[in-house]
C-alpha cells in the first residue's frame, strides 16, 4: 500500500523516514520528492508498505505526530491525476494589437 507523507522537514532523508515507518511494519520503499534544480526536499514523499493492515496502522498512528519539529500528514496516496500537456495558453494573440477598426498604426 502506498502512503503519502506530507509536511516533512526539508532536512528529512529517506533513511530517517524509513526508520519511523519501520517501527510499525516492513517498508518496501521511501521516495521523497526533490526540487529538480536544487535537489532539496520539497517536504513530501511516498512510503510503500507491503502489508495493508500495517500501512493503515501507520496512517492512524503517525498522522499528526511530530517529526523534526513538524506535524506529519500521513494518509493513503491517491492515484496521480493525468495532467494535460501544452502548458495552458498564456495570453491571447490579437491581430491588430487591440486597435479599433480604422485606427492608425503609429
Amino acid at each position: 500500500m502506498r502512503l503519502y507523507v506530507g509536511n516533512l522537514s526539508f532536512n528529512a532523508d529517506e533513511a530517517r523516514v524509513e526508520e519511523i515507518f519501520s517501527t510499525i511494519g516492513p517498508v518496501e520503499s521511501v521516495h521523497l520528492i526533490r526540487d529538480q534544480m536544487t535537489g532539496r526536499s520539497r517536504g513530501f514523499g511516498f512510503v510503500e508498505m507491503p502489508d495493508e493492515a500495517q500501512a493503515r496502522e501507520a496512517c492512524s498512528s503517525l498522522d499528526q505526530q511530530e517529526f523534526d519539529g513538524r506535524r506529519l500528514t500521513v494518509n493513503e496516496a491517491k492515484p496521480q491525476e493525468r495532467r494535460s500537456g501544452g502548458g495552458g495558453g498564456g495570453g491571447g494573440y490579437s491581430r491588430g494589437g487591440g486597435r479599433q477598426r480604422g485606427e492608425a498604426r503609429w
